[in-house]
């Protein structure tokens, strides 16, 4: 039975929201019409007004319909944080089409699976990734690549010292930006911002139509597509509008630091921080050197981050005496949140930390502690409005578990995704009567309705926020010729929630040198995904089956680490 969780909001926050009516195409055109002459985005100094914006994203999206992409087509963006990524996200919704998100830092090995799985014909691209594009197979083809360098959004006088021939300059250059070949089927992203503007009257997405497919992580270690509407996502921004009461519109100052191809950081920024009319910072990396550059110039007033990110933004503030005593309020998620850091930004900010919980699958939010006095530090708090949250029994899903008693969270409300890309099985292990969210996340709710996530049934690894499959990582570890066998867990850690680590049984007569493994798996996986650890064992775990039994593993490696 559903708690009166409403009583413990803050107030003003309401029960319930009212569910959009309109696309995600409407909600930027509403952010335009209230607040065209203020700035949207800001990147290194460069300002772009919600009108610019508007315009810009009207020009792509009728440079992207000219290349064929219309409704129901996938776009794959493999982009950092930058103007581009905000204006092409918007454009191929615009065209009713679907957005699909990739990691810029993916090696095309990550990539193919997905290339496979979504079918995009169109991608638009970091210039800087575009090899591992142009080295898929044969088989998985796309009609255009268009090529993004982000030194073009840059302001006039940095575009003009990236040209200065000085190595420190160079090697800058050579960070943020490449050169590709021209002509045939890739194309630079400025002859699709060089178009005229689509037609008013071109046909607009529906509130239920797929707005973004987000790959996550499974066991399996194949990732998997989470189909989200317009409507989940436009649902989220809302509740996170509705639980952040001193968050004002048109008023705030946001510093997206989080990665748009992450569930956390596209609703907050994408979708939240529009309906907002922020003015939002855009950040490639999350480098503390250039928050605190912009903090010293235009100061945040809400913050959004995971807690290794906390934490060294509040130690930077004190030790270079940079003041965010602008900082009303921030969120953490993605990642347990230490109470020290806790107490370390509330401490240098002068505002309230607060703890939030979610998937890709649920756009991402669905749990968060209130703003307000009623908070419980330590839990990830109660359900949003209009969600609806329960702890079912891991042996018997019919019945739901007594207060205190450990359970399987499931969760159910309008950001709930429907469903896996191409993935029926997937998804009907995942949604219950096709609204409840089996999250495989074990917790405990106390009297009051407050959940502490203790375990997972899952064995994804969870380290900075990222989800790494283990399957993954054994399988390029297999593959090096000193390795006859791996298994992978996630070992607890204060400031990343978990650390990678890797059991290693050698080949016969192999010595294996930890460095050569992990610069194996560095040419194969995203940086995240690296073993820190590699630990030889003589044997693996496993059960009559043969299957490696990971959670043996994990509790033998506590006992040597």
């Amino acid at each position: 039975m559903r708690k009166d969780y409403a009583r413990f909001y803050q107030p003003g926050v309401p029960a319930t929201i009212d569910e959009p009516t309109d696309s995600l195409v409407e909600l930027l055109e509403t952010a335009v019409a209230q607040a065209g002459s203020r700035q949207a985005l800001d990147f290194f100094g460069r300002r772009t007004s919600y009108r610019d914006l508007g315009e810009k994203v009207e020009r792509v999206a009728e440079g992207l319909r000219l290349l064929g992409v219309s409704a129901g087509d996938r776009v794959a963006l493999i982009l950092p944080n930058c103007p581009q990524h905000v204006i092409a996200f918007y454009a191929v919704l615009r065209l009713g089409a679907i957005v699909v998100e990739h990691n810029p830092l993916y090696t095309a090995r990550e990539l193919r699976h997905m290339f496979e799985d979504h079918a995009a014909r169109v991608v638009i691209c970091w210039d800087k990734a575009i090899d591992n594009v142009l080295s898929q197979p044969g088989d998985i083809g796309f009609d255009h690549i268009i090529s993004v360098n982000m030194i073009e959004e840059f302001p006039l006088v940095k575009r003009l010292a990236l040209k200065i021939p000085l190595p420190s300059l160079m090697a800058t250059r050579a960070k943020l930006t490449a050169k590709v070949p021209r002509g045939g089927r890739i194309l630079a992203w400025k002859k699709l911002l060089d178009s005229n503007k689509l037609s008013p009257s071109y046909p607009r997405p529906g509130v239920r139509d797929t707005a973004a497919i987000q790959y996550t992580s499974g066991t399996t270690g194949l990732p998997k597509g989470a189909v989200l509407t317009h409507s989940n996502l436009y649902s989220n921004a809302i509740q996170g509008h509705a639980w952040t009461q001193d968050v004002r519109i048109g008023h705030e100052v946001l510093y997206a630091a989080l990665p748009f191809f992450h569930a956390f950081g596209l609703t907050l920024f994408m979708t939240f921080g529009i309906l907002k009319q922020a003015r939002i910072h855009l950040f490639p990396t999350p480098d503390v050197d250039l928050i605190m550059a912009a903090a010293k110039v235009d100061p945040p007033t809400f913050f959004v981050g995971v807690p290794p990110l906390c934490e060294t933004v509040a130690n930077a503030s004190i030790k270079r005496k940079i003041s965010l005593k602008s900082i009303k309020s921030a969120i953490s998620g993605a990642m347990t949140l230490p109470e020290d850091i806790r107490v370390l930004w509330e401490g240098v900010t002068g505002g309230k930390l607060i703890e939030g919980y979610g998937m890709t699958e649920s756009s991402p939010v669905t749990l968060g502690n209130p703003f307000h006095t009623t908070r419980k530090p330590g839990t990830v708090g109660v359900p949003f409005p209009s969600t609806f949250a329960k702890l079912v029994d891991v042996d018997d899903n019919s019945r739901e578990v007594e207060t205190g008693e450990r359970g399987e969270l499931w969760v159910k409300g309008p950001q709930v995704f429907h469903g896996y890309w191409n993935n029926p099985e997937e998804t009907a292990k995942s949604l219950v009567d096709g609204v409840w969210l089996r999250t495989g996340d074990i917790a405990i709710q106390d009297e009051d309705g407050f959940t502490t996530i203790v375990d997972r049934i899952k064995e994804l690894i969870i380290t900075g926020g990222f989800n790494v499959a283990p399957t993954e990582v054994e399988q390029v570890l297999r593959a090096h010729p000193s390795v006859a066998d791996a298994a992978v867990v996630g070992l607890p850690s204060s400031r990343s929630g978990e650390t990678v680590v890797a059991a290693v049984i050698p080949e016969a007569g192999e010595v294996v040198d930890s460095d050569s493994v992990r610069a194996f798996c560095r040419a194969r996986l995203a940086a995240y995904k690296v073993p820190r650890k590699i630990i030889l064992v003589d044997s693996l775990p496993k059960s009559l089956l043969g299957k490696v039994l990971r959670g043996q593993v994990r509790t033998d490696l506590l006992t040597l680490v």
